[in-house]
C-alpha cells in the first residue's frame, strides 16, 4: 500500500516520513519528495527553546540523554578503573607484583567472594589477579555487549572485587 502525500492539495506518492513533533514520538506525516525538501528546509528542532535549553540539550545529547556521574566522584565506575590502573603502575615500578595471597592466611568472607567473582583460587598471586581482571573487563564491558545492563552490573562486581583484592594486597605489603 502506498501513502499519498499529506501536504495540502498534493496527490503524489508520500514516500518520506516527516516528524510532526520534536519529542521523537511516533507522530509523523507522509510527504512526497518535493514537500519533504520544503519540510526539511523549514524544520527547526530548537524553535521556541531558550539559549540555555538549546545548550543543555546539546550537552545532554553527547551522553545520549542519560545521566552521568562526575569523573571525580568516589563511586564512579570509570574512576575506580582509572585509579586501579594508576596504582598498578606504581606497584609494578616498586617491583611488588609477585606478592601472593597465602592460603594459610585467614581470608574473610569478602576476600573469598572477591576471588570467586574473579574466577580465581584463593592462593592466586597478584599477577594472576591482574590478568584475570583485564580478561574479564574485555569480556564484560558494556561497549562489547551492546550496552546490556547485565554485563554492566557484572563488570561493576568484578571491578569492586578487584579493588578489594588490591587493597588487601597493598595493606599486607
Amino acid at each position: 500500500m502506498e501513502n499519498i502525500c499529506e501536504s495540502k492539495n498534493c496527490k503524489k506518492i508520500g514516500s518520506f516520513k516527516a516528524p510532526i513533533e520534536k519529542d521523537n514520538s511516533k507522530k509523523f506525516k507522509w510527504l512526497c519528495e518535493d514537500h519533504i525538501k520544503i519540510h526539511n528546509k523549514e524544520w527547526d528542532y530548537f524553535k521556541g527553546m531558550s539559549q540555555d535549553d538549546i545548550e543543555f540539550f546539546i550537552k545532554s545529547d553527547s551522553t545520549w540523554h542519560r545521566p552521568t556521574q562526575k569523573f571525580g566522584s568516589r563511586d564512579n565506575f570509570f574512576n575506580i578503573l582509572w585509579n586501579n590502573a594508576l596504582s598498578e603502575k606504581i606497584t609494578m615500578l616498586n617491583g611488588k607484583n609477585s606478592k601472593h595471597f597465602s592460603s594459610a592466611r585467614s581470608l574473610s568472607e569478602k576476600d573469598k567472594e572477591a576471588f570467586k567473582i574473579m574466577g580465581l583460587k584463593y592462593d592466586s598471586n597478584w599477577i594472576l589477579v591482574q590478568k584475570a581482571f583485564k580478561t574479564l573487563v574485555k569480556k564484560f564491558h558494556p561497549d562489547r555487549n551492546a550496552g546490556n545492563k547485565l554485563f554492566e552490573n557484572k563488570l561493576k562486581q568484578i571491578t569492586l572485587a578487584y579493588t578489594h583484592l588490591k587493597k588487601k594486597l597493598i595493606n599486607k605489603m
